[in-house]
């Protein structure tokens, strides 16, 4: 069985409003044995579409590559737009190394409730993944269970968006695609994007993900 564990702290500060939430990145960052185009951070592999979008819809001109300039430039964004980052999962067990979140086995959980009442700004969270077994944002209800919390479903069509009562305040909670490609499949068979795609043939799995994403962070 081999050993994945989250090879990056939380990344979260005193103005921290927007929560970002995975699983975890590829093994082969555990081991630092990255590719040519990873970048050493949270959301860092090459195949993870995340910055990506960001770089997209931000305009940030990132570098994509093991640079230590590329991961200043991803902690500088963050802070400057108040966002964090605190994925789900802090450890588990594989048999076979790969990515794959339902791979997943004797999972130990970042104890999520206990970020958000210690930065109390946090009134957003954008879970990257929806609610299939083994995602962040199906592990983070089993979290809010044992403490006996409940969350709201909001009629926002668009995007699915909830929110979550705690500590006296309201947290909007939103729920996008997976930025790993294998997400892609999934897209196809949205309603929103086939609709799209009727309109304007050249619009792709990523644009659609642009789209959603600009939805959660603007």
């Amino acid at each position: 069985m081999f050993n994945h564990f989250h090879p990056y702290k939380p990344f979260i500060f005193e103005d921290t409003n927007t929560l970002i939430i995975g699983t975890l990145p590829p093994p082969r960052f555990c081991k630092k044995d990255f590719k040519s185009k990873d970048v050493d951070f949270c959301y860092g592999s090459q195949d993870n579409l995340l910055w990506q979008v960001l770089n997209k819809i931000f305009k940030l001109n990132l570098l994509f590559d093991n640079s230590q300039e590329a991961v200043k430039m991803r902690k500088d964004f963050l802070i400057l737009n108040n966002i964090g980052i605190c994925d789900i999962v802090d450890s588990c067990k594989r048999e076979k190394i790969n990515a794959s979140d339902l791979g997943m086995k004797d999972v130990i959980l970042r104890d999520l409730i206990f970020y958000l009442k210690k930065y109390k700004n946090i009134n957003k969270i954008v879970f990257t993944g929806k609610s299939s077994k083994n995602g962040p944002e199906y592990f983070f209800k089993q979290l809010i269970k044992k403490h006996c919390l409940n969350i709201q479903t909001s009629n926002n069509k668009q995007i699915k968006e909830q929110i979550l009562y705690f500590d006296n305040r309201s947290i909007k909670l939103f729920s996008l695609t997976s930025p790993s490609n294998a997400a892609n499949r999934s897209i196809g068979a949205n309603t929103f994007y086939k609709e799209r795609k009727k309109i304007n043939p050249n619009y792709s799995t990523f644009d659609f993900r642009v789209d959603e994403y600009k939805l959660a962070f603007t």
